[in-house]
């Protein structure tokens, strides 16, 4: 499993649309998710800066995330989310989503 965390900025005009549509996500873009290998997907909200966080369960994650990218569903999603998204102002050309580089993790001991 490898944990990926990403931030983006989103349109402050959009920012109730945006959690409108994240209240109920399309059926078949979560099981677009799911079936690209990933779990504990999240995303969350501050101040105009979005955070998703994720872990990915597959073998080949370049693969399944073309495999998302070119499922017609998720690319209608897309369709409506990019423009409520910018991107971070020290994003590289072509960057949708910013990746963030993980510099500590701590699962604790087991729940009981």
């Amino acid at each position: 499993m490898q944990r990926y965390a990403q931030v983006i900025q989103l349109r402050a005009e959009d920012e109730a649309e945006y959690i409108r549509y994240h209240a109920d996500v399309w059926p078949g873009v979560l099981e677009r998710i799911a079936d690209c290998g990933i779990r504990n997907y999240s995303i969350f909200l501050r101040n105009g800066v979005l955070f998703a966080y994720f872990e990915y369960h597959g073998t080949d994650y370049e693969a399944d995330m073309l495999k998302m990218a070119a499922d017609p569903e998720t690319q209608r999603w897309w369709k409506i989310m990019d423009p409520m998204q910018a991107q971070m102002p020290d994003a590289l050309p072509g960057e949708k989503w910013s990746p963030l580089r993980e510099v500590f993790h701590f699962d604790g001991p087991p729940v009981k």
